[in-house]
């Protein structure tokens, strides 16, 4: 991914990106074209602490042909995106661009035992669920036995040995101060992933709007 100095995101952050987001898409190549499929998945750790990534496919997805072999597949997780115009900085002939975060992860990948996609699912669904509490989380054990081992043989479980981490968070960070606020301020009013990615700059450099909380502060009764 190519990925200017400003917006480069260290290792640990990359993962913990990727590992919060759970969400992404798996591509890889079968000699002639990519081959890719959008999936769930959650990162685990070798005992040497190598990253990998788990996930599963349909018994059907042309993925699962080509797993197992020494290639590299790429993982690639993206979160919030948002245009900018140009009419929005304070400074003058700027050009249109995109604010985003994305980290891609690359390996080879491996299929995984009947027990291995057993705690697999598990340990997925529990990922997930986690995010719904204080909703009583779902398991597999509310299934009935026959119709979970139907399940489980429609799929396959697959893990991604991750040799490789880039992550690029572009969010205007080799911009001035004026532009920066100017920009998160014009995105703040836009729509969801909009504000998100103003939510991101704020935290990624607040000091630029210190002023605008303490007018806050200040004006408050």
């Amino acid at each position: 991914m190519y990925t200017p100095v400003f917006f480069k995101q260290d290792r640990a952050a990359s993962l913990k990106f990727a590992e919060e987001r759970g969400f992404g898409t798996m591509c890889a190549f079968d000699g002639h074209k990519p081959v890719a499929s959008p999936l769930p998945f959650y990162l685990t750790y070798a005992a040497d602490g190598t990253p990998q990534a788990a996930f599963h496919v349909a018994r059907q997805n042309p993925l699962l042909k080509l797993a197992g072999g020494d290639a590299s597949w790429l993982l690639a997780v993206n979160g919030p995106d948002a245009y900018v115009s140009p009419d929005w900085y304070v400074s003058p002939d700027q050009v249109p661009t995109w604010l985003y975060q994305s980290v891609h992860l690359s390996g080879p990948v491996r299929l995984l035992s009947d027990d291995e996609l057993a705690v697999q699912i598990d340990t997925l669904s529990d990922k997930f669920e986690s995010w719904l509490l204080p909703k009583k989380p779902w398991t597999s054990g509310k299934m009935t036995a026959g119709r979970l081992e139907t399940m489980k043989k429609a799929i396959v479980g697959l893990v991604m040995t991750v040799e490789e981490v880039e992550g690029s968070f572009k969010l205007n960070q080799h911009k001035s101060d004026a532009d920066y606020t100017a920009i998160a301020n014009a995105l703040g009013a836009g729509d969801a992933d909009a504000k998100q990615i103003a939510h991101l700059m704020r935290q990624a450099r607040p000091q630029p709007f210190a002023d605008d909380t303490n007018m806050l502060e200040g004006s408050a009764p």
